[in-house]
């Protein structure tokens, strides 16, 4: 009996101290590209990196009406070999915002990927049959599921949020105050 309280004491003394080793700093990107770089930055990289199977501008559009590009890159014609899909990158008014990269379920899995994030950034802090989500103060990594990795620049991302809230029309305010006055 003593034993096993060693044995789980030991345990749980191990998973806290591993937690503490973890590093505190996530990453902000991948292979050289990071949040808040420019378009022109992010095409050098990409056409630098053959991981990718970047083509070059054919790559890059513009969503009409909107300060956004997007690039959105496919390995499997020009990369084969990689263990990426297709990629796509984010930009608001010239930054990189987000980073969503598809893995080829053929070479690597989940549960590995999965794996390797907690041992090097601890635990999820949120977690859920879809995705799980490591965040600090500036970036959100997420792990969705089939399998991609995500990174998002949460202050541009909180920014465009808050944008977007529309306010509810008289109508809606006129209910609320129906429903709230039963």
């Amino acid at each position: 009996m003593v034993c096993k309280r060693f044995f789980v004491l030991a345990f749980i003394s191990l998973c806290a101290v591993a937690h503490l080793y973890a590093d505190s700093d996530l990453p902000s990107g991948y292979a050289g590209i990071t949040l808040g770089m420019s378009v022109d930055e992010v095409k050098k990289a990409l056409a630098d990196d053959p991981q990718f199977g970047y083509r070059g501008e054919r790559d890059v559009s513009l969503l009409p009406g909107e300060q956004r590009t997007i690039i959105e890159t496919d390995t499997s014609r020009l990369a084969p070999y990689s263990y990426l899909e297709r990629c796509w990158f984010q930009f608001y008014e010239d930054k990189l915002y987000i980073i969503t990269i598809n893995i080829k379920k053929e070479k690597v899995d989940h549960y590995s990927i999965f794996n390797k994030l907690c041992k090097k950034y601890g635990n999820p802090q949120s977690l859920n049959p879809r995705k799980s989500e490591w965040k600090n103060d500036s970036v959100i990594m997420a792990l969705e599921r089939p399998l991609s990795l995500k990174y998002t620049d949460k202050a541009v991302s909180d920014s465009l949020q808050e944008k977007s809230t529309v306010q509810k029309s008289a109508e809606e305010m006129s209910r609320d105050d129906f429903l709230n006055g039963l």
